[in-house]
């Protein structure tokens, strides 16, 4: 056991006295410049600005197909990328957004299409992949589907059973 002690106390004693090199001496000034450069921007995200962050259709007839424009701006003090446009399901396609840099200060829009499909008060959120600072943004889409009028009744209560033999 005494044995292993002094061994151990001998292995960090070396460990601890060969490392006398002062690490400062090895930075480079020009790197510390950059570096200073670097960290006073890295606060100025690009900042997204909508007109709306929620468009509602209000009433439509189920099945009837309707889209709607999505306006935002540049606010923020760098370029915006919005590099993604998805949304949470295929009835509600995004469409048609700016993938270059957006300029401080400039705009632009995507178009949302909606199937219509559904029934009562149907909700979708569009989420947008961008360089902000929380990285995406999301809006939404809402809509009363109400029954189509001309669609065929269906009878309550019957169900057809088709047996197997």
């Amino acid at each position: 056991m005494k044995k292993t002690i002094l061994a151990l106390s001998a292995l960090c004693l070396v460990a601890f006295t060969s490392c006398k090199e002062d690490a400062t001496s090895k930075i480079k000034s020009e790197n510390v410049a950059v570096a200073a450069e670097r960290d006073a921007t890295a606060g100025d995200f690009p900042v997204i600005s909508f007109t709306e962050t929620e468009h509602d259709f209000g009433t439509i007839v189920n099945g009837t197909p309707v889209e709607t424009k999505f306006s935002y701006t540049n606010t923020g003090k760098t370029p915006l990328v919005v590099s993604n446009i998805k949304s949470t399901c295929g009835c509600t396609v995004p469409s048609d957004w700016n993938r270059s840099p957006l300029a401080p200060g400039e705009s632009a829009e995507f178009t949302v299409k909606f199937n219509g499909k559904g029934s009562n008060q149907v909700q979708k959120s569009i989420t947008l992949t961008t360089n902000t600072e929380k990285g995406s943004e999301i809006v939404k889409i809402k809509a009363f589907v109400e029954p189509d009028p001309n669609a065929p009744a269906k009878k309550a209560g019957t169900t057809s059973i088709k047996s197997v033999k």
